[in-house]
């Protein structure tokens, strides 16, 4: 399993994925915090902000995460396009991404208003148009790379500053790509579909979207999170950079609804992966830490909750994960999946029924710790409470598999100090 999965990790197009998202995770944070601003869950504060701003206060702290939020596809695919480019040889990423973009523009039917002036809509570039950036993204970028690679580019004198034979390489493939999605455009436009949006939201993202944001696809993700990493592939990373699109996707609507006062629509999306079933990290390790560090009797296991313990509490299990180790242990393997599996469903019912309120759309950084980030994610003393039922029951799931691994321990230290003992004896008589 371990080079099966090692390859997948690796591969560029996972890679470019992982690392092309991140690039976005600035803009939604800071997003986030505007959000926060705007929808602090206190009337008293909301009744005094709109004191001073008046009635437009919400319209006033929208600019700003119209500038953050909801430009999240177009950069993905920027992101996304300039390190896939970048992981193949002879290629200039930035030209490669620059291309993209334009091709990603390209698919966004234009809206037009009373005056003939024609204008994006912003819903294309953000959340709505993740998918869209990532297939252009991958396959653009992809069809680009070949082009270069196959000499289709005009080469300028050494003479000629890199930025200047950058571009005109760029030529010859960006104008035949640009063509093809023109075409492609041009021939849907005479179908039922009318738009490349419509054929991606039919054919991939409505069908994509009710798998991973249904409980079902939430327990096969976080399955395969936990399953990856106990051979040592960080799973979160791997699932994370498939399951991304959707989740962020997910996250968006619920921020756009909170925005415009509506009721939200999700509650699998990346806050909740993120907050309620990753809290305390992987496998919601943190209750296993706090244990060893508070309740171990061996030296080992005592030693290894110290320095796990602290890390934990923002979400890091590294320590705990190859020094306990969980890492291809077979007995430590059993709560490892089984924990964040029954936070999926405790979570998910509790807000499925009322009892907590869903994630409000605002992206917590994911160090953040336990309690402070459900109150965060949902902007209600009901998401920390969750966080704390989810622990007490991981802590009691555990609980057995930590006495016996302690107990082992134990005796492993004793029969260490009796051969010590012996040696020391022998070598005093």
């Amino acid at each position: 399993m371990i080079p099966l999965t090692g390859k997948i990790a690796a591969s560029r197009h996972l890679v470019a994925l992982r690392d092309g998202f991140a690039l976005v995770m600035p803009l939604i944070i800071i997003g986030s915090v505007f959000m926060i601003i705007s929808q602090f869950p206190i009337p008293a504060y909301l009744d005094w902000m709109t004191s001073i701003f008046g009635p437009n206060w919400a319209t006033i702290v929208s600019w700003a995460t119209n500038a953050t939020f909801a430009i999240i596809g177009m950069v993905a695919v920027v992101g996304i396009s300039y390190r896939l480019a970048q992981s193949y040889r002879d290629v200039d990423p930035l030209s490669a991404s620059i291309i993209s973009l334009g091709a990603f523009m390209l698919t966004i039917p234009l809206k037009v208003d009373s005056a003939g002036a024609a204008w994006v809509p912003l819903t294309q570039l953000g959340a709505q148009g993740l998918f869209e950036a990532l297939l252009i993204g991958l396959f653009i970028t992809d069809l680009y790379v070949w082009m270069i690679h196959k000499n289709w580019q005009f080469h300028m004198p050494d003479t000629v500053p890199p930025a200047v034979g950058n571009a005109f390489s760029a030529l010859i493939p960006g104008f035949l790509i640009i063509l093809l999605v023109w075409a492609i455009r041009l021939g849907i436009s005479f179908t039922f579909f009318k738009t490349i949006p419509n054929v991606i939201t039919v054919i991939l993202t409505k069908p994509l979207t009710a798998v991973g944001g249904s409980i079902w696809g939430a327990l096969v993700a976080e399955f395969f999170v936990s399953f990856l990493w106990l051979f040592g592939i960080h799973g979160a990373n791997v699932v994370g950079g498939i399951m991304a699109p959707i989740w962020l996707g997910q996250m968006g609507e619920n921020a756009a609804a909170v925005k415009a006062h509506k009721e939200i629509p999700n509650i699998v999306n990346q806050q909740f992966v993120d907050n309620f079933v990753h809290a305390g990290a992987s496998g919601q390790t943190i209750s296993l830490a706090l244990m060893m560090m508070f309740l171990a009797k061996s030296a080992n296991l005592k030693a290894i909750g110290k320095l796990s313990g602290v890390p934990a509490l923002f979400n890091i299990n590294e320590p705990i994960m190859f020094g306990l180790p969980i890492v291809l242990n077979p007995i430590m393997a059993i709560p490892f999946i089984i924990v964040p599996l029954i936070s999926v469903v405790v979570t998910y019912y509790s807000m499925k029924f009322g009892l907590v309120a869903k994630t409000i759309g605002v992206a917590v950084p994911w160090t953040t710790p336990p309690i402070i980030s459900g109150y965060l994610a949902t902007g209600h003393i009901s998401g920390s409470i969750v966080q704390v039922v989810n622990f007490f029951v991981g802590a009691a799931i555990y609980y057995p598999f930590f006495r016996f691994a302690d107990r082992q321990a134990l005796r492993k230290e004793a029969k260490i100090a009796a051969e010590e003992a012996a040696d020391s004896k022998t070598a005093t008589d």
